[in-house]
């Protein structure tokens, strides 16, 4: 009899350090809210970068993430309505408005690629030869040469107006300058099916390009660089927004995990890596 009570009592000490293993194990736990929400840019999406990560994160954290892509200023206005829980997007000067007003917490840098200018082969502005982007965009509108502009607030529209401002040119309402409202995979399509100009991000255009007739024009420039962050929505001001699961997204994104994957993203298929892993830099080592 104190033989068999010994074996039982040994099989309930097996049982309860399982069971107390399970509760610590991060890996055991699956999250209270699986459903994360991520507001991000087109271009993370359109250059497939977002199609190798996020099955990694869904593996190791048990979180289901729907991702809705955006340009950044539909993804900004999402998080002021805390419409979702975690925002990846490149439009830094916004960027820090969302956080200044409280909108976002804990804004961590992720990668930066940069914009180019891309237009026909012809090049009938003759914009190859600009010194500067400013000053080649200044050469489009002199020729009233067909510029195709997003129009969508996004962080690439916003940098357009940008290099459109350091012209000194206004081009809202002149004849060759068209808004399509639509994302950058499908702006680059009109703007191959009218043999436009047009600002991309390079990790778009290196993904579609072998369905492109436009070549690179003008790259290089320091007011071309294009910077990624991602941000938590504030749970302070949205108490209802998946905290834990924007911190686990944030952390993984940044994480030496996700970063070798940015490092090496495009490399096999495009000849190049679409961007360039940042986390723990400052803004102002990039591009150097």
């Amino acid at each position: 009899m104190k033989k068999r009570y010994w074996k039982v009592g040994f099989a309930a000490l097996i049982l309860a350090a399982v069971f107390l293993i399970g509760m610590v194990s991060p890996a055991a736990a699956a999250p209270a809210q699986k459903n994360l929400i991520l507001a991000t840019t087109t271009s993370t999406q359109d250059s497939g970068l977002l199609d190798v990560l996020i099955p990694i994160f869904e593996k190791k954290t048990g979180y289901f993430v729907k991702t809705i892509a955006v340009g950044s200023g539909q993804a900004m206005a999402m998080g002021q309505k805390g419409e979702a829980d975690v925002l990846l997007v490149h439009s830094p000067a916004a960027e820090k408005k969302f956080v200044a007003d409280g909108f976002g917490v804990d804004r961590l840098i992720v990668m930066h690629n940069d914009f180019i200018v891309i237009g026909p082969s012809a090049d009938p502005a003759g914009i190859k030869g600009a010194k500067t982007t400013p000053e080649a965009f200044k050469k489009i509108a002199d020729a009233g040469a067909l510029f195709l502009s997003r129009g969508d607030n996004s962080g690439t529209h916003v940098k357009e107006k940008d290099v459109w401002k350091a012209a000194g040119v206004n081009p809202v309402g002149q004849k060759w300058y068209q808004e399509t409202g639509l994302g950058m995979g499908q702006t680059l399509n009109v703007t191959n099916e009218k043999r436009g100009y047009t600002l991309a991000d390079r990790g778009t255009y290196l993904s579609r390009k072998k369905d492109l007739k436009l070549d690179i024009l003008k790259e290089g420039d320091p007011i071309l660089l294009n910077v990624y962050h991602v941000i938590c929505v504030n749970p302070a001001k949205f108490p209802k927004v998946n905290t834990d699961g924007a911190k686990a997204f944030s952390a993984f994104m940044v994480s030496a995990e996700a970063q070798g994957v940015v490092k090496t993203f495009g490399v096999e298929k495009f000849g190049g890596a679409l961007f360039f892993p940042d986390a723990g830099k400052k803004e102002d080592e990039l591009g150097k």
